[in-house]
């Protein structure tokens, strides 16, 4: 199966790497199949064992074969064209991140294969996903959310091969990212809109410490003082009664619908009686109830830089702006 030649100019662990691309080509090897063992080919080729290694590895991070600890090495796939393959790891998937995974996707070469996993604002499964899965990748796209201490799993993978999304913590400055400056980004557009906003007797942010980022509050609290506007801070609407002149400030897609809710049992109206602004454009918040006012990046053009530092190999920190869409809700 392995056939290797001495002067060919070609060298040895490419070989390899071609003899078991052909033998999938022709049928000989088919998914499942298990390959020769390291110390194998070494052996009867008289090659030293990094040189096999490598081969493999190159392999593996293309996804057309995978290590079972303990048993050896398994063919995973018989496209032989995926060349690079990302790790994409996501706290959550939502209308709007589909709009930045669709766009890094097509922003890609079509011989990069993107495999996409969701943490859930769960440390113990966001480990397991990054422990399980390095190794077996060209790069690691990490989206952290505001997990505390992820660099400690994050620094066992290889560090040009990182990129960090969305949320960038003081442990994470030395990776590469392109992520959303929260605190800044809530209080500038707050402050644009402080025209509308200061109609209103008391502003009111729905925040999850769990997944919100601690920036969005902080700015959120920022500005209310500043411009001495009487404020709180809430983590569920369950109990809250909803008051004429209060604005809600709603990062959540459900607690948005929630209020809107609410609003309606207690007659009250959407922008003359109760404000909102919520968090994160998508195309349902254009048209419901006429229209609801966003603070929101731009996900597209968030997918689109993405890729393009990944196929230039670019080492950098780039903030992706942010921007308000003022609609009927304010």
């Amino acid at each position: 199966m392995i056939k290797l030649e001495k002067k060919i100019g070609i060298p040895k662990y490419k070989q390899i790497i071609n003899s078991i691309e052909e033998a999938i080509l022709s049928g000989v090897l088919k998914k499942g199949d298990q390959l020769p063992s390291i110390n194998f080919i070494k052996n009867k080729h008289t090659l030293s064992r990094d040189t096999v290694l490598s081969a493999f590895n190159e392999l593996k991070n293309r996804g057309i074969i995978q290590s079972v600890v303990g048993k050896g090495y398994y063919v995973s796939s018989e496209d032989i064209n995926v060349k690079q393959k990302i790790f994409l790891l996501f706290d959550e998937l939502n209308s709007f991140k589909e709009d930045l995974y669709n766009s890094f996707s097509e922003n890609l070469a079509s011989n990069i294969q993107v495999d996409i996993f969701f943490h859930h604002f769960n440390e113990n499964s966001f480990n397991k996903l990054i422990h399980d899965n390095s190794g077996d990748y060209n790069y690691y796209v990490i989206m952290p959310a505001n997990l505390k201490n992820t660099n400690k799993i994050i620094q066992n993978l290889p560090k040009d091969k990182v990129y960090i999304l969305d949320q960038i913590h003081e442990d994470l400055l030395t990776y590469p990212a392109i992520y959303q400056d929260f605190e800044k980004a809530i209080f500038n557009n707050l402050t644009k809109a402080f025209h509308l906003i200061e109609n209103y007797k008391k502003l009111v942010l729905v925040f999850s410490e769990e997944k919100q980022p601690k920036g969005m509050k902080d700015g959120f609290i920022l500005f209310s003082k500043e411009k001495n506007i009487p404020f709180e801070v809430i983590n569920s609407l369950e109990n809250k009664n909803l008051e004429k002149g209060e604005l809600y400030v709603i990062p959540e897609d459900k607690n948005l619908l929630q209020v809107i809710k609410k609003m309606k049992s207690k007659g009250l109206s959407l922008k003359k009686d109760i404000g909102i602004i919520s968090y994160n454009e998508t195309l349902l918040k254009e048209i419901v109830e006429g229209g609801i006012t966003t603070i929101s990046t731009d996900f597209k053009m968030m997918g689109k830089r993405l890729a393009e530092m990944i196929l230039n190999k670019e080492q950098l920190k780039i903030e992706n702006p942010n921007n308000i869409i003022i609609r009927n809700s304010l």
